[in-house]
């Protein structure tokens, strides 16, 4: 691995779906030659792309698991992650943009700016990493990258500007003009591999120098330097490119880059500005939390001597023990070496150090600061640091969403009982927004998880790497119920058993709370709660949240408050302020009108301009309520918010009013109250299980 931090880069690859993530990356391994020959997503010869390692995903033509190589360009050497662009598969972005220092945010030229891109860009936002935006595709039918750059702009709010502008469109793509050192560049060869720079052409000329001027204007805010410069009308490249540079790691400006992965052209330069545009590990501020003073942040240095900080981020559990990532901030991670995790303090040797390149491993001696790697053999969970022992500092965690639709599975055998088991330990401790657990009243195993393709996946990869035979019942949907008025209580647990008996009384109120899951607030003077109790009151009306006393659903957004009680020198004790509470909840609780609240989910429909009006009917017939619809010339955008419990079976309903041209995606939104009649069916159905 380089020894020189400031030759490394950490990048990701992220986009939409389709938008053509895992054919850039066989790109960029072919002309790094960590490859010899290109394979297509889908492709024909039965081998699929090299990052796309799983059968599921070689099937289906689509990314499910991310996947961390690295290539050398030039002598700098390039970690890279390529990641899904499903929302079902959310984490695996999320995680990865947790230890990426830059992204490269892929756009489709004739889709622009699509559902996922901006909940990509969210993920990229709230990780503070830099990016450089690369509209691919512009060979086909319909392509306008500077359209693009504008949507980059009024729905992302990114400063975009572009870095080249194509020579032709769609089939007449030739190559690309760079507007900094302002020449025509081509990509011949059998696979663009030969790079030809030429004079520009004569009818590109005006607008290239136009582009070049509204490039210098961008950048000329982030260096005075270039500011003077412009002003004599004497711009050098590097002075340009400092510039440039300077408001990317800021994520003030967002340079974007052209060309087509598939037809294999723009990719080299998209290389270099990787290297040049992009933050080494040094240039990024990494922080870690002091866990003797939590509220304090320690800044990590990236400096190999330095004691050892390394975050593990995924995990992978194989056939021969657990895989996992794991990416160094500061010291070096060697074979043999002794750390701590932070979170047990339980010491660990690490044993086989290696670097990944898709599923394929390479014996390494260690990883240094600013190097992601992998380790084998080691117990640890996602999330987990590893420091020097003797160092008191944690990497603070990344955002897992809840899951918002639930499965009931049955094995059909004794051997697929156990095979499954196996198979859910396994899922769950490798992805954390996959869940499982076991109906209590009905003794079904239930999953969860971000969407039907999710569990779908997951109930595929049972059969195929467990041999377990499980059959699926309906889809069951994450209601939740909450109240809606302010109710009091005055409820008193009293119990005599002979010899010293229970004794709790709490008096107070709850009320709705929008903001937050569950409040708990004591208001109690004069000591008639003795402060040891208040805890136990605490924890007694929490343990009435996860099942609510109406529907069964989990309940949220409630507030308590505590006011007055009583106790009992003798009979007063932890146990009998616990129940206190509980019976405070139940008596409460069904007066203060609860009502069951809905998951309701974004969903974003791409058709054809002439199914517009039916996709709408469609989307209306499920309750749907239509937020806006674009046109976008020969296909049209709608972004609905649609309950997540018509949502079933929806893509099927599609392909059949579309003849199979249009595409959605859904993302969760937020919970809202479900109509009347809805509510009662959901009681009639529970009154059904209950009998």
């Amino acid at each position: 691995m380089a020894s020189n931090i400031e030759k490394v880069r950490n990048i990701g690859i992220s986009a939409h779906i389709d938008a053509g993530k895992t054919t850039l990356t066989e790109r960029i391994l072919f002309y790094t030659q960590r490859i010899h020959t290109i394979h297509d997503v889908k492709g024909k010869d039965g081998v699929g792309a090299t990052m796309d390692f799983m059968e599921l995903e070689k099937e289906r033509g689509i990314t499910i698991a991310s996947a961390a190589t690295n290539i050398e360009w030039k002598n700098y050497e390039i970690n890279i992650i390529d990641t899904p662009g499903h929302v079902d598969f959310t984490i695996e972005v999320e995680r990865s943009l947790r230890v990426l220092d830059g992204a490269i945010l892929v756009l489709c030229a004739v889709g622009g700016v699509q559902s996922q891109s901006i909940t990509v860009d969210h993920q990229m936002a709230r990780y503070h990493v830099p990016c450089l935006a690369f509209v691919n595709k512009c060979d086909r039918s319909g392509a306008n990258p500077l359209r693009v750059i504008d949507q980059l702009k009024e729905k992302l709010g990114h400063n975009a500007v572009a870095m080249q502008i194509p020579i032709g469109l769609e089939g007449d793509l030739t190559g690309i003009i760079d507007l900094v050192t302002m020449k025509a560049v081509y990509f011949d060869g059998d696979h663009g591999e030969i790079i030809v720079q030429k004079e520009i052409p004569e009818s590109l000329i005006l607008e290239a120098t136009q582009m070049r001027e509204q490039l210098i204007d961008a950048a000329a805010m982030f260096s005075d330097e270039l500011t003077e410069a412009a002003l004599e009308d004497n711009v050098s490249e590097e002075i340009l490119i400092s510039g440039v540079r300077n408001g990317a790691l800021k994520r003030e400006l967002t340079p974007v880059f052209m060309g087509s992965a598939y037809k294999n052209k723009g990719i080299q330069p998209l290389l270099d500005a990787v290297t040049t545009y992009l933050p080494c590990p040094v240039e990024i501020n990494n922080q870690a939390l002091d866990m003797s003073n939590p509220d304090r942040l320690v800044t990590l240095t990236n400096l190999p001597d330095d004691p050892l900080v390394a975050l593990a981020f995924k995990l992978e559990d194989g056939q021969y023990g657990q895989l996992t990532y794991i990416r160094v901030y500061q010291g070096i991670l060697s074979r043999g070496t002794v750390a701590k995790n932070a979170r047990s303090g339980k010491k660990v040797k690490f044993g086989r150090v290696v670097r990944m390149h898709a599923d394929q491993m390479e014996d390494i001696e260690n990883i240094p600061a600013g190097h992601i790697g992998a380790l084998f053999g080691i117990d640890c969970a996602s999330g987990d640091t590893f420091v020097t022992p003797g160092i008191n500092l944690s990497m603070t965690s990344m955002f897992i969403p809840d899951p918002v639709i639930s499965l009931a599975i049955t094995p059909q055998n004794n051997k697929s009982q156990i095979n499954m088991s196996k198979a859910l330990s396994r899922f769950t401790k490798e992805d954390p927004t996959f869940k499982t657990y076991t109906d209590l009243e009905t003794g079904d195993t239930i999953i969860s998880g971000m969407g039907e393709l999710h569990l779908e996946v997951y109930v595929e990869r049972m059969r195929r790497e467990y041999d377990a035979e499980v059959k699926t019942g309906r889809p069951r949907v994450a209601y939740r119920e909450t109240i809606s008025k302010r109710e009091e209580f005055d409820y008193t647990h009293k119990k005599q058993t002979g010899g010293a008996g229970q004794f709790g009384r709490v008096t107070g109120y709850m009320e709705p709370i929008a903001t937050e899951e569950f409040v708990f607030e004591n208001q109690v003077k004069g000591g008639s709660i003795p402060t040891q109790f208040i805890p136990s009151c605490e924890k007694g009306f929490k343990k009435c949240l996860d099942k609510g006393p109406w529907m069964e659903f989990p309940v949220f957004g409630v507030k308590i408050v505590l006011i007055d009680g009583r106790f009992h020198s003798v009979d007063s004790s932890d146990m009998a302020f616990q129940s206190a509470a509980r019976g405070a909840f139940l008596q409460a609780y069904l007066k203060a009108s609860p009502e069951v609240h809905e998951p309701v989910m974004k969903v974003v429909v791409e058709t054809p301009t002439e199914f517009q009006g039916t996709v709408m009917g469609s989307l209306n017939q499920r309750r749907g309520i239509i937020v806006s619809a674009q046109d976008e010339g020969t296909f049209s955008i709608i972004e609905s918010q649609v309950p997540f419990s018509e949502m079933f079976g929806y893509a099927t309903v599609l392909r059949s009013l579309t003849q199979g041209k249009a595409q959605f995606t859904m993302e969760f939104f937020n919970y809202k109250q479900v109509p009347q009649p809805i509510a009662d069916d959901l009681a009639k159905n529970l009154k059904k299980e209950q009998k």
